[in-house]
């Protein structure tokens, strides 16, 4: 069963919160965080992209630059732009996006559940994105961003999620890049604090839905400071790590979609004619075309759009990852067509989440920058959890959550 705790967040007092919050850490180049800090002291980048205080160029990975952030972050505590809660607390984080709103549960998330796999994974993680955010939290001794985790709907969470929705929030803000509004409650009834632990202990598995790499950095500190300590308990607080639960039902998904370079040396009628093997093509025409549903693409080659539906035979509905769209295309287009058999490595090919729109795919095809671009329909959260629950890994760029989680507005600490 999943076991989560409350903790005693470190976060901005209400009148700095615009100033301190921000995007993830990994959704943006050190150049664009330099850009939109500006002459802001306050703001988090200077501790998660910390090389902005540095002379442009230096790198990200530079030892000095792990260390000014923790240096940052002991300077915001100082300064008091970050406060420590005097008791522990969950806390609820809500998100709205084209008039929808979904609610997480921010908790302190166990590290013995990642270990043995109750906290379920459908990415492969790479060792040096690892280590990075390791280091990241070892010079902080602290979670400074959250995981973020999917969990199945239960009514008696979501029943008090509304009753905090309907009272005055803690932080209420429309953040500058996205636009999308953002709300914050502090959960400190006892009772409260109770039935949430304990609905989240009838749970047999928690699924990460997008930072698999800051999870399992954040698990592997846990775990490396369990090991050092000659004195471990298993109650400690390096024990947990900070992550914001959404009810899965909540969730939105949007299309992960493709541009590549070439055609392989084909020709476009050659190319459409090896698509027409395990496709059904349609021209549809010079606007653009989104694709309605599973196992259809679309395709924009020469101005055109087209519709491609897998034929039937081309997939298998009883494979959590064989019916998946991402490997359809992979498999049958991608490699099969194209040659390209390595997606995290390959630099003929490109990725552009679904929030850019199909008109980021045309532009890019139109410059000349890419020869065609492939339209995905988006990965359900059922399909996530039936993957993660077989045990298999998705294709990469497989998903693309939004919104994303702004951070900045509480971080755990590890003692």
């Amino acid at each position: 069963m999943a076991t989560i705790k409350p903790f005693k967040g470190i976060r901005p007092p209400k009148q700095y919160v615009e100033q301190v919050e921000s995007r993830p850490y990994d959704v943006l180049e050190s150049d664009e965080a330099r850009a939109e800090a500006g002459d802001n002291e306050k703001s988090l980048y200077h501790i998660i992209k910390p090389e902005i205080d540095f002379p442009v160029g230096t790198s990200e990975y530079d030892p000095r630059v792990y260390e000014k952030a923790a240096e940052n972050f002991q300077m915001f505590q100082d300064k008091g732009w970050l406060v420590q809660d005097t008791d522990e607390h969950y806390y609820i984080y809500a998100q709205t996006m084209n008039g929808k709103t979904q609610y997480g549960l921010v908790v302190g998330a166990y590290v013995d559940d990642y270990m043995t796999g109750k906290i379920k994974k459908h990415e492969l993680t790479r060792r040096d994105k690892e280590e990075d955010r390791m280091k990241h939290v070892r010079v902080n001794n602290a979670n400074i961003e959250p995981v973020f985790f999917a969990y199945p709907d239960n009514d008696t969470l979501d029943k008090l999620i509304m009753r905090y929705a309907a009272t005055e929030p803690e932080y209420d803000f429309i953040a500058p890049v996205d636009g999308f509004g953002h709300k914050f409650w502090v959960v400190s009834d006892e009772h409260d604090i109770a039935v949430i632990t304990e609905e989240f202990a009838k749970m047999p598995s928690l699924y990460i839905a997008d930072g698999h790499h800051r999870s399992a950095a954040a698990a592997l500190v846990g775990a490396e400071k369990a090991k050092l300590n000659p004195n471990h308990r298993g109650d400690e607080e390096y024990n947990y790590f900070m992550a914001v639960c959404f009810q899965a039902s909540q969730l939105t998904i949007l299309d992960y979609n493709r541009v590549v370079k070439d055609l392989n040396g084909l020709s476009s009628e050659e190319f459409l004619a090896r698509l027409s093997e395990n496709f059904v093509v349609e021209d549809k025409g010079t606007e653009l075309y989104k694709p309605a549903e599973l196992h259809e693409f679309s395709r924009s080659l020469d101005s055109h759009w087209y519709s491609l539906k897998a034929k039937e035979g081309t997939y298998d509905n009883n494979d959590p990852i064989g019916v998946l769209d991402v490997d359809i295309s992979s498999r049958l287009i991608l490699d099969e067509i194209l040659d390209i058999k390595d997606l995290r490595s390959s630099k003929r090919i490109d990725f552009v989440g679904g929030l850019r729109g199909l008109a980021e795919l045309k532009r890019r095809v139109d410059s000349g920058e890419m020869r065609a671009a492939l339209a995905l329909y988006p990965v359900s959260m059922k399909q996530i959890m039936d993957i993660a629950d077989s045990g298999k890994i998705m294709p990469p760029k497989a998903t693309w959550f939004e919104p994303k989680l702004r951070s900045g507005l509480v971080i755990h600490k590890l003692d």
